[in-house]
């Protein structure tokens, strides 16, 4: 009765099947890519499509495993209800997409010092969200770690590669600490540089976490993003931009899978590794602006869930009980509950993000 409510007030959009979602997400980042210098076109498409075949042809190999290993993602209960028919899909599927991305982007960098820090911190992330993960299915339900310490540890990992960076970049400390707006405004920021790259990759990782609610979302728009950043840096930092595509194409690798219908999750495992990452490269080669842009689909996720937690709190009655801005939180979810399909959603999150992608190449 539920559902037939929903598909009544469908809104009016073409509703995709995962596998056209699947070709529309090819076509945006083998056309981004195709957009840079030719001369630098095989440079990247190389790595991207050797990541892509890579991840898609374990994929077949690893979700057997999974599903035998039971591994199977817990459901909310409290969730939209046509999500209940995912239950006893697999999940930690970043177990093959993020390593396979990681050892070709380091061998096509050949172990670039950078390219070994990065992919050492998006390790760290990735190894967070695997404890999570399997926190969650050892006690069979949505809570792993606490948030307390899951925070903890995500700014541990942050403040060790800051660590390295810092030392890293001694020679030339004010120019690596001004964040560059609209390509002429600059802020230098000294110290004040420190708590705020620890701000962006915290709130970097727990965004796109909190992006992977939907069959295709969370993958197709970090590929998207990373694509885009990649682009961003290739004229100054080639063998980042490397690592960039390389998880983009291994994303892409992964949503073979992932597509609606999906037979895989990437669960913490693949979410945080992929928002650490983001957020890694970026305030190494001094995107953070750049990473504000591509990152809006992520932005706008966080704050409908703050909005939502902040406006509950507000409003509470004597009764203990508040009211809601959204159907539900994150954003996905109310639009999901407002009618539209999940492949609606992804649809028009791909394309959004493609947009934000070109502004801020435009912008750079």
């Amino acid at each position: 009765m539920v559902d037939a409510k929903i598909a009544a007030s469908s809104p009016s959009l073409i509703k995709p099947t995962g596998t056209v979602l699947l070709v529309l997400l090819t076509v945006i980042i083998y056309g981004l890519v195709l957009g840079v210098s030719p001369s630098l076109v095989p440079t990247l498409l190389i790595p991207l499509t050797i990541s892509a075949v890579i991840s898609a042809g374990l994929g077949y190999l690893v979700i057997p495993a999974l599903r035998r290993l039971k591994t199977v993602q817990v459901i909310q209960e409290d969730g939209p209800q046509t999500h209940l028919k995912k239950a006893g899909t697999p999940t930690m599927g970043g177990i093959f997409f993020v390593p396979t991305a990681l050892i070709v982007s380091l061998v096509a960098s050949k172990f670039n010092l950078e390219v070994v820090a990065v992919s050492l911190t998006t390790g760290g992330y990735f190894t967070i969200g695997w404890v999570d993960d399997w926190q969650i299915l050892r006690q069979q339900s949505n809570k792993g770690i606490s948030p307390k310490m899951k925070l903890v540890l995500q700014i541990v990992v942050a403040v060790v590669y800051l660590l390295w960076l810092f030392q890293s970049q001694s020679d030339h400390l004010e120019e690596f600490t001004q964040v560059v707006l609209f390509s002429s405004f600059i802020l230098t920021l000294g110290l004040l540089f420190w708590p705020l790259a620890v701000f962006a990759m915290t709130a970097e990782s727990n965004a796109t976490n909190l992006t992977d609610g939907v069959d295709g979302l969370a993958g197709g728009t970090a590929a998207i993003a990373l694509t885009g950043l990649g682009l961003l840096i290739v004229p100054t930092h080639l063998e980042l931009a490397i690592f960039c595509v390389s998880l983009a194409g291994s994303c892409l690798g992964f949503i073979l899978h992932n597509r609606n219908p999906a037979k895989v999750f990437m669960g913490d495992t693949g979410s945080l590794a992929l928002g650490g990452a983001l957020a890694a490269v970026a305030i190494l080669t001094g995107k953070l602006w750049g990473l504000f842009l591509i990152s809006g689909i992520f932005f706008i996720e966080s704050v409908s869930v703050i909005a939502q937690v902040s406006y509950y709190k507000a409003t509470k009655g004597t009764d203990g009980k508040g009211k809601r801005l959204f159907k539900m939180a994150p954003l996905h979810h109310h639009l999901e509950l407002s009618g539209w399909a999940e492949t609606q959603v992804v649809g028009v999150f791909y394309l959004v993000n493609t947009v934000l992608v070109i502004l801020a190449i435009v912008t750079k």
